[in-house]
C-alpha cells in the first residue's frame, strides 16, 4: 500500500509541476501498480495527503458559484385585472408593483390582535361584508371565528417571506409563503381565519376542530373558498392552509366547492408542480 501510494503522488506531481513528458509513464505506474484492496483510483486519491489536497483546492475557479437558494426568481407575467374578484395571483401571476387597493376597510369582525387598526385587519368593502355576515352565521351555529391576517403590502410579504427563509430555510419558505408580488392578501381579498380552539395560531389542526369543520362546509355559502385544499399541493403549488380563504363572489366560490376543484382549476389554468 505504501509504495503504491507514493506513486501515485509522484506521478500526479509531474503532471502539475513539471509538465507532461512522462504522462505516459504515469499511466503505466497507475495501471500496473492497482492494489487489489482499492475498488477504484478514487479511493486512493482520497488517501493523498491534506497539504496537497488543498493545493489542488486552492486552483479551482468558484467565483460564479452562488449558495442555494439565492438565485433571483424569473420575472413573472402582471395580472391585468387587479381590481377583479376572480383575480388569480399565485406562483405563476403576480400583481402590478405598488399594488394597493384604494377601498380597504376594517371588518367588524373579531381579531385575534383584538382591536388593532392596522392593515392585517382590513380587506376589499364587498370582501368585508361578506366575512361579517359569515362571522354572525356561524356565530349563530355556536361557531365562534377569529380574524387573523387580511391585507398585506408587499412591503410586508416581503419581511415575512425573508423570515421564513431565515427561519426554516428556502424550500420550505416558498410552500408556505408567497414571494412578493405574488401573495393572495395584497389583493386584499384573503383572510386568514383562526379559533380559540387552536389557540388562535394558524395550524393545521384546526382542520378537525368545529369551527374549521363550519368553514370548509359553509364559507362557499358567502363567496369564500378554501384557497389551498388538502391533496392540490401540485396544482397550487402551497401546503395545505385549512385557514386561508379567498373571497371570489358567491356564484363561483359555489360552483369551486361544489366541483371540489382549485381556482386555477377553474380558470383553466393548471401549470403543475
Amino acid at each position: 500500500m505504501k509504495t503504491f501510494k507514493k506513486l501515485v503522488i509522484y506521478g500526479i506531481s509531474l503532471s502539475l509541476f513539471t509538465g507532461c513528458e512522462n504522462l505516459f509513464v504515469e499511466k503505466e505506474v497507475l495501471i500496473a501498480e492497482k492494489h487489489p484492496m482499492k475498488s477504484s483510483f478514487s479511493d486512493i486519491f482520497t488517501e493523498i495527503p491534506n497539504d496537497f489536497m488543498v493545493e489542488l483546492d486552492e486552483n479551482v475557479d468558484s467565483e460564479n458559484e452562488e449558495p442555494p437558494g439565492t438565485e433571483e426568481p424569473e420575472a413573472l407575467p402582471v395580472v391585468s385585472n387587479p381590481e377583479a374578484m376572480d383575480v388569480m395571483v399565485n406562483k405563476f401571476w403576480s400583481l402590478p408593483e405598488g399594488y394597493r387597493p384604494g377601498d380597504l376597510v376594517k371588518p367588524n369582525v373579531p381579531f385575534s390582535f383584538g382591536n388593532e387598526n392596522s392593515d392585517r385587519s382590513k380587506l376589499r368593502a364587498e370582501a368585508a361584508e361578506s366575512l361579517e355576515v359569515m362571522f354572525q352565521a356561524a356565530r349563530g351555529d355556536g361557531i365562534e371565528l377569529y380574524a387573523r391576517s387580511g391585507f398585506r403590502s408587499f412591503e410586508t410579504q416581503s419581511t415575512i417571506f425573508q423570515n421564513e427563509i431565515a427561519t426554516s430555510g428556502y424550500d420550505r419558505a416558498v410552500l408556505y409563503v408567497a414571494l412578493p408580488g405574488t401573495s393572495e392578501h395584497q389583493t386584499g381579498l384573503a383572510m386568514d381565519i383562526t379559533a380559540k380552539s387552536v389557540g388562535l395560531e394558524l395550524v393545521e389542526e384546526i382542520e378537525n376542530t368545529a369551527e374549521g369543520k363550519w368553514l370548509a362546509e359553509n364559507a362557499h355559502h358567502y363567496g369564500f373558498i378554501l384557497r389551498y385544499p388538502k391533496g392540490k399541493t401540485d396544482i397550487t403549488g402551497y401546503a395545505f392552509e385549512p385557514w386561508h380563504f379567498r373571497y371570489v363572489g358567491i356564484d363561483m366560490a359555489t360552483e369551486i366547492f361544489t366541483k371540489d376543484i382549485t381556482l386555477e382549476e377553474h380558470m383553466g389554468d393548471v401549470r403543475g408542480f
